[in-house]
């Protein structure tokens, strides 16, 4: 069942009809309002749905422990976000002298940019894209200021140097945001080939000139490629709705859904926008005018494939029950976490790097069972 369907299903339906709904939502019990917090905090979409409330004038119909809620996470969400940019500052006085360009990406553009994801948004980590060439300059300036390494181990660092599409995350040990440097939006094994160049020459400065967000085609681009093609759906609902939002906000520009389609042609990001408009439609119910629905439509795999990724991707951006999660879901997420490297790796590769990440947890996992033992 989608988000079409009742609200008591698995707990999921309850927040996509009540993003899709707010007034029906408003209405809702304090034993309704008590699961629907729970998923929203559980998708962090919390903050977006005390902002959905807060736009349709709703507030002072809802009980007023789930007012308490939205406080708490109003003050959560300012205080992130006051972090990213922040960060973002320490950034830049590393940086100063430095003419590389700095492209924010996801969550710190949206609020950079003052875009309508960042509402309500909450982000853990600020991603920046730079030209290649300045990769290794940016990271040493970077590091002299303290910022270090997470991934420390051998083979994370000679897999995110050599196969990836960002350096290992850095995080400064007096903050805790990570910060991960992108040169491009996919892994350089990855069946899709974007042109790095392209994003970076045709991003747009922010006020302070030394910042800049991509184009509103490529944000969109980079946000559906992010989702469908990085594996992880930790966050996939709420990485729905900033891409719902980008629809309907640059949308209002008629000739921003041609412009979207050509420059997806052209950037050969044809499937994952084809993705990004189908359930972004099927789940959230955003407005996708029939011309740019017949346009992405190129980009469609077989009927078999689909009817498939509609069964995982619906399995996991459906939220489960906090109580009641569904094996299926379990099943989905790794079907697609497989998918996501099978896609952005040759096979001989891809073999070799799942088996060294399963003798990697069976490691850890021996080890937190000895350490558990010799505790007791």
């Amino acid at each position: 069942m989608t988000a079409h369907g009742r609200m008591d299903n698995y707990g999921g339906d309850i927040l996509l009809v009540a993003l899709r709904d707010p007034v029906h939502a408003a209405g809702l019990g304090v034993e309704a309002w008590d699961l629907l917090l729970r998923v929203a905090r559980q998708t962090r979409l919390l903050g977006r749905l005390a902002v959905v409330m807060d736009d349709m004038g709703l507030t002072s119909q809802l009980p007023a422990r789930v007012l308490d809620h939205f406080a708490a996470i109003r003050v959560f969400v300012s205080w992130r976000q006051q972090a990213a940019r922040w960060e973002i500052n320490r950034i830049l006085a590393a940086l100063q002298g430095s003419e590389v360009p700095l492209v924010l990406l996801k969550g710190s553009a949206y609020i950079l940019a003052d875009l309508p994801p960042a509402r309500g948004r909450l982000l853990s980590d600020v991603d920046l894209l730079v030209p290649a060439a300045s990769l290794e300059g940016v990271e040493k300036s970077l590091l002299v200021n303290g910022w270090v390494s997470v991934k420390l181990e051998g083979y994370d660092q000679r897999y995110y140097r050599t196969w990836m599409h960002e350096l290992p995350p850095l995080r400064h040990p007096e903050r805790g945001l990570e910060v991960d440097i992108h040169h491009t939006i996919s892994p350089l094994t990855s069946r899709l080939n974007p042109d790095p160049e392209k994003l970076v020459r045709d991003s747009i400065p922010l006020a302070d000139g030394r910042l800049l967000v991509l184009q509103p085609v490529d944000m969109v681009l980079h946000s559906a490629v992010h989702l469908f093609y990085d594996g992880e759906f930790i966050n996939g609902l709420r990485d729905l709705v900033d891409l719902a939002d980008l629809f309907s906000y640059f949308g209002k520009r008629a000739a921003f859904w041609d412009e979207l389609v050509g420059r997806a042609d052209m950037q050969d990001l044809m499937r994952p926008l084809f993705y990004a408009t189908r359930y972004a439609h099927r789940l959230l119910g955003t407005d996708i005018p029939a011309a740019a629905m017949a346009g992405v439509g190129q980009g469609s795999p077989s009927r078999l494939s689909l009817l498939f990724m509609d069964f995982l991707v619906e399995s996991v951006l459906i939220p489960d029950h906090p109580d009641f999660p569904r094996r299926r879901t379990s099943i989905a997420q790794w079907l697609l976490y497989v998918r996501s490297h099978w896609l952005r790796m040759p096979p001989g590769m891809l073999i070799r790097h799942l088996a060294r990440k399963q003798l990697m947890r069976w490691r850890k996992r021996k080890t937190t069972t000895i350490a558990s033992a010799q505790g007791n």
